[in-house]
């Protein structure tokens, strides 16, 4: 079912307080259409600071309506490129390896698949 009025109020006002660990950055962004600037997705990075090394985990989730149009190649790429200009090290996606939507997207961000997994998902990692 769709989440509420009131449960989407919570889960953005936890999206906007961000984490609670001084390591860890949460980025999020909405994906718009260039057309009419409609809202149709978004783009998130979990960025995290350890040992020197920044690593940002990214994800984007695009309505129903809008798959295949290539928003999310576009949304996804954009958002890699981003990371990288603002000092990211390393830029990864965990994906469910019967997700091949998502892989696509992943490879068209340009991340490369990986042997390693993590709680089932493949990761893919930018080069």
């Amino acid at each position: 079912r769709p989440a509420t009025v009131a449960e989407l109020r919570d889960h953005y006002a936890s999206l906007v307080a961000g984490s609670s660990d001084p390591d860890e950055l949460w980025l999020n962004w909405i994906v718009r259409r260039r057309s009419d600037t409609r809202p149709i997705g978004t783009v998130q990075a979990t960025v995290t600071n350890r040992h020197g090394r920044s690593t940002a985990n990214v994800a984007w989730v695009i309505g129903v309506d809008w798959q295949n149009h290539g928003f999310a190649s576009e949304a996804a790429r954009a958002l890699v490129e981003w990371l990288r200009a603002n000092g990211a090290d390393e830029v990864i996606a965990c994906i469910h390896p019967d997700h091949q939507a998502s892989a696509m997207v992943a490879g068209r961000a340009g991340l490369q698949a990986t042997t390693e997994r993590r709680e089932g998902e493949q990761v893919w990692r930018a080069p």
